[in-house]
């Protein structure tokens, strides 16, 4: 095999070019360049062969961090028909493209940590980090006025440090681009978190907090995809830690959890989920715009499902996407699952390798790129209030205690032994259980997410003018398994 990568120079960061020999003068007429663009947009670009698969490009970026807690991260392309995919280890890079060389991917968080404490290492902390930060200038992190404030407050606290009145005037939150809308009421509670709550953070521990506020929110690792439900109404479903979401307008309006799905499939443009919801089994329907869209949103699903709730990845097997086993698509997952990962993390002893942040510059050049990608889009819905709305604001930061630096990076070890004879299922408690069977308010405003080509697309037009019938909502027979 031969291939060849080097890291494009970008700060203070370098990378020598990696040669792999080959016998074969041939091979070198096979090579065929890829970029990858970073969560900080700094790229690496790799020339791979034919035959190269696609965990040479994931292995290849986690050397260059020295990233070992690896497993919540992948690569994401998009395809000529601008649908989205991840790309599969297993599998040839070239036979997976559907475009010509050279190649554009991105590296980006695939699962997201269900608890960051147990996230051994500052490095992995700061990658999802960045993550967390496209999610919310993208709208795909979506929450009440009093959560947004505060999580930009530990953004300008993590990249600015200290309120400096002699280096901060009156509108420098105006300069720096935090969310896709963001008014002037809501620039002002940021540099009042600033100024008063946060002063004393160092950029790790900003950034942890900032971490703690994320994961306890309703639309925290959603990948949002557009479908229309039963009455054609557009809706965005989502996978996460807890289980399978929909959201509909600024509510939450399904959450099933893991051990209640039943099974997932598609035919054509429409995706089934069938589980459990109110005591009762029920299936669910949603319509989206290619047969390309569902499968990847069915292969989404049996991916999230398999990380997040088996206990050990020798527990996952095969799923078919239909009821007739030979007749559909298969897939299988074939990486750690969740618990796995968070054990391996805790067993991580060695000297933390140095993280290289970007500074302010570089972050507001990011978000100029970002916005640049969207101008020719839809125009979006504000997804936080103007000046002129009101709102109630609710204390901010409670229940995110601050730690130590020193705490930040000591092991962490899961409380709960692994179960090897079952699936790995999460309490709930009857509280829980209400919640997840009512519409939950998650935010003033509906949710959005902007239509970026990067990191995660949704369709550039309406989506009006994608779906040509509503799906539906139908009641799940005993006799389906």
């Amino acid at each position: 095999m031969f291939a060849s990568c080097h890291c494009v120079p970008r700060g203070r960061r370098t990378m020598k070019m990696i040669h792999f020999r080959s016998s074969s003068i041939k091979s070198l007429s096979q090579e065929m360049k890829c970029t990858i663009r970073l969560l900080d947009d700094s790229e690496i670009s790799c020339h791979i062969q034919r035959e190269t698969k696609g965990q040479f490009l994931i292995d290849h970026i986690c050397n260059y961090y020295s990233l070992l807690e690896k497993d919540y991260f992948g690569i994401r392309y998009v395809d000529p028909e601008k649908q989205r995919h991840w790309l599969e280890p297993n599998k040839s890079i070239s036979k997976q493209m559907k475009s010509h060389p050279p190649y554009t991917m991105c590296f980006r968080v695939k699962f997201y940590p269900h608890e960051p404490l147990k996230i051994k290492e500052e490095l992995t902390r700061y990658l999802l980090y960045l993550q967390i930060k496209r999610d919310i200038f993208h709208g795909r992190l979506l929450c009440s006025f009093s959560d947004a404030a505060y999580l930009g407050a530990c953004i300008v606290q993590a990249e600015l440090g200290d309120y400096d009145p002699d280096e901060h005037p009156e509108n420098y939150i105006s300069e720096f681009e935090i969310f896709p809308k963001q008014s002037q009421k809501l620039e002002r509670k940021i540099v009042e978190i600033h100024k008063n709550e946060l002063r004393g953070q160092t950029p790790p521990v900003a950034e942890f907090n900032l971490l703690l506020k994320a994961h306890t929110l309703e639309t925290y690792g959603v990948d949002p995809h557009p479908c229309k439900d039963s009455t054609g109404t557009t809706t965005f479903l989502g996978f996460t830690a807890a289980g399978f979401v929909v959201f509909q307008g600024n509510k939450r309006i399904h959450l099933i959890k893991w051990p209640d799905v039943c099974k997932l499939k598609f035919e054509g443009k429409t995706f089934y989920v069938i589980g459990t919801q109110k005591e009762k089994k029920a299936m669910l329907a949603f319509h989206t715009s290619t047969p390309a869209a569902c499968k990847h949103l069915w292969k989404c699903g049996v991916e999230n499902q398999a990380f997040y709730k088996y206990a050990k990845s020798s527990q996952i097997k095969t799923v078919s996407s239909s009821k007739i086993f030979f007749k559909g698509s298969r897939f299988r997952y074939s990486g750690k699952v969740a618990k796995e990962v968070v054990e391996a993390s805790s067993k991580i002893q060695r000297e933390p390798p140095e993280v290289h942040r970007a500074n302010m510059t570089q972050s507001r050049s990011s978000h100029s790129l970002n916005k640049q990608l969207i101008i020719n889009m839809e125009p979006l819905q504000p997804l936080l209030p103007s000046p002129s709305e009101q709102e109630e604001e609710l204390p901010l930061g409670e229940g995110v205690p601050l730690p130590k630096e020193d705490n930040i990076s000591a092991p962490l070890i899961s409380s709960s032994p692994v179960k090897e004879s079952r699936e790995y299922e999460e309490p709930s408690s009857e509280e829980e259980d209400k919640i997840k069977e009512e519409p939950l308010t998650i935010s003033e405003l509906a949710y959005n997410p902007s239509a970026s080509l990067l990191p995660t697309p949704v369709d550039d037009d309406e989506i009006d003018m994608l779906f040509d019938c509503p799906s539906r909502l139908e009641q799940y027979c005993e006799r389906e398994e």
